[in-house]
């Protein structure tokens, strides 16, 4: 019989990987011919057995491999486990997975506008001083001005898109949306928050794919976060890649010319967020939007922030419960006094009210700059649980609440109405 090395092929459908069996004859080299091929057919018969009662107690939870010995360059990045399919994924795979899955419902938003340009007249012989008669005024030429700005992601089939309220604050100007697939739709309505850098558009289309939306309240430090926006107002669907940095931050966004704004409990991440990403989506690994790209540090490198997706989502439950975008209203700006700092500086904690809007409910109630709210219907007003942003999501237009409010080192009650802000 031939000593080479035998092969014993295994059932395919459970297993289709070679086994090798080692050359018997350097073991029995000397032993006679018949009793080497006995004990060669008693351990044949024996593995086979063993063989075959391996795979009757696999049945149907056989583990089925990757074909590797008949075709290593195909790899199967799936396999199955019984009846649940398990898949091998790099961070590779995980990005190109979820703009495979979103990147049809990320958007560009764009500006036209007819903007006047003063005109000098540069003949020599001008005389723009008046110095040889009357002074010349320079000639204005009425310019249209068409410019990718921002980018957005839609929310719903029938044309609802969301973006920062910063890239739609012209009032005057009008409004395109551009799809991945370079069709470009007329904005219709422009619903721009106050209390936040929100804005929803609203386009006349339908079949639009929408995003999943996520829960910001889940995030941790340290999860996979991906951006994807027209970066520098020119690179459409531009994807970059990095993580959750932080969470809860308050910052100042905005500039000298358009005016600044606080905004606070926004995320914080390294994936690079360029001028043209604002309004855009970050996304989890599961291809769901977790924030809307808002912000750069003009000081730091890879620090870029995003509002909490929750906030989109109350905007649009309001919406489906009222036929309109409203919000409840108090109307105060604060920074919230963790309780580190009222230790420090031995003052409750509590919500500090900054600046107290005109015409508002909370002027209405009677309540001052320097005021710190510490409850709001007996819950205690913490960071730890959304400060009065939260509280007041959650109550309605013409709702009635009592505040414990710290003014002058003694606490008083002041009763405020829940007014409407409806944004327009």
């Amino acid at each position: 019989m031939d000593d080479r090395i035998r092969k014993l092929r295994i059932d395919d459908r459970n297993l289709s990987s070679m086994f090798y069996l080692l050359p018997l004859s350097s073991i029995v080299y000397n032993l006679p011919s018949n009793i080497v091929m006995k004990k060669k057919a008693i351990i044949l018969f024996i593995i086979l057995i063993i063989i075959l009662a391996f795979g009757a107690a696999l049945g149907e939870n056989t583990l089925k491999l990757p074909k590797l010995f008949k075709d290593p360059e195909k790899i199967k990045e799936e396999f199955t486990i019984g009846n649940e399919k398990v898949k091998i994924v790099s961070e590779e795979s995980v990005v190109t997975d979820v703009v495979k899955k979103t990147g049809s419902s990320v958007v560009t938003v764009s500006i036209s506008k007819v903007q006047a340009t003063p005109q000098f007249n540069f003949d020599p012989f001008f005389d723009p001083f008046g110095f040889f008669g009357q002074q010349q005024a320079p000639s204005v030429e009425q310019k249209k001005i068409e410019q990718d700005i921002g980018s957005g992601f839609i929310l719903s089939a029938d044309g609802m898109i969301a973006t920062n309220k910063h890239v739609v604050a012209d009032t005057e100007a009008k409004y395109k949306v551009i799809t991945s697939e370079d069709k470009t739709y007329t904005v219709d309505k422009i619903y721009r928050d106050p209390s936040n850098d929100l804005a929803i558009l609203k386009i006349d289309a339908s079949g639009l794919k929408p995003v999943e939306l996520g829960d910001s309240s889940k995030l941790k430090v340290g999860q996979m976060a991906i951006a994807i926006g027209t970066a520098l107002g020119e690179f459409r669907n531009t994807v970059t890649t990095g993580v959750v940095s932080g969470l809860g931050r308050g910052i100042t966004a905005g500039s000298p010319f358009e005016g600044s704004e606080k905004l606070s409990g926004v995320i914080q991440t390294d994936a690079a967020i360029n001028p043209g990403n604002s309004g855009g989506p970050l996304l989890n690994s599961a291809g769901q939007v977790i924030g809307v790209n808002v912000a750069i540090s003009s000081q730091g490198q890879n620090i870029g922030f995003a509002l909490p997706i929750d906030i989109v989502k109350e905007s649009l439950k309001n919406f489906n419960e009222t036929g309109k975008f409203s919000r409840p209203y108090l109307g105060v700006q604060y920074q919230i006094i963790t309780r580190k700092l009222a230790l420090i500086n031995e003052i409750p904690e509590g919500a500090y009210i900054e600046t107290v809007v005109a015409d508002s409910p909370a002027e209405a109630a009677g309540l001052q700059e320097g005021d710190i709210i510490t409850k709001i219907d007996g819950k205690a007003v913490r960071d730890t649980e959304g400060g009065i942003s939260k509280i007041i999501s959650g109550k309605k237009v013409g709702d009635r609440m009592i505040m414990d409010v710290y003014r002058g080192e003694k606490t008083i009650k002041i009763t405020a109405t829940v007014g409407e802000n409806t944004g327009e």
